[in-house]
């Protein structure tokens, strides 16, 4: 493996842990307590802050802030300008850093450019959220959500593709034949 490429203008604060592969674009900062994978990117002017957690293989587009307490599990994708909170009511006069909530981005999933994702949220795996959304609930596994606030209008495949069920509740990705299948309301790949 390939050691990490640190563009001259990135700031990495000692301590830092950066895994093999990953690429860092102009003008970003990881604090001293971010751990980042391998094979990442980060884009330009993204901020990696103190106990944020970046796994393997995530795309974080430009001009986003992950802040402590964000988890972003492996094959994640952050879109442009993507917000995630840590205080559910800030106040600029009133210090609130030790009621910071985590937020956890499953496996696989995307946030669309601009979402806002309110901290003390899980987005489960695969899920999708439309750019602009605002995110003040759980997001299920394979959910796509939009809007604000944020409400399931589907679901997407591990691809990204809608998933259109049958009957039986059984649907095929367009993308790569995968199959899957709705139960009461979570869906769950079969192959």
């Amino acid at each position: 493996m390939s050691n990490p490429f640190i563009h001259p203008s990135a700031i990495i604060d000692e301590g830092a842990q950066i895994g093999a592969g990953t690429r860092i674009w102009h003008f970003c900062h990881v604090m001293p307590t971010a751990i980042i994978g391998s094979n990442c990117i980060l884009g330009q002017n993204v901020y990696v802050d103190n106990h944020a957690i970046i796994g393997n293989g995530v795309k974080i587009q430009n001009n986003v802030s992950v802040y402590h307490g964000v988890v972003l599990e492996d094959d994640v994708f952050v879109g442009p300008s993507a917000v995630f909170t840590n205080v559910i009511n800030p106040r600029s006069f009133i210090e609130r850093k030790t009621e910071f909530k985590n937020i956890v981005v499953k496996k696989g999933a995307t946030i669309g450019a601009n979402a806002t994702i309110v901290c003390g949220l899980t987005i489960g795996e695969y899920a999708l959220v439309g750019a602009g959304a605002v995110v003040t609930k759980d997001v299920q596994p394979y959910a796509l959500v939009i809007g604000n606030p944020a409400r399931q209008l589907g679901w997407v495949s591990e691809q990204a593709y809608r998933l259109v069920f049958d009957e039986q509740g059984g649907a095929v990705c367009e993308g790569d034949g995968s199959l899957y299948q709705l139960q009461g309301n979570a869906v769950a790949k079969i192959s």
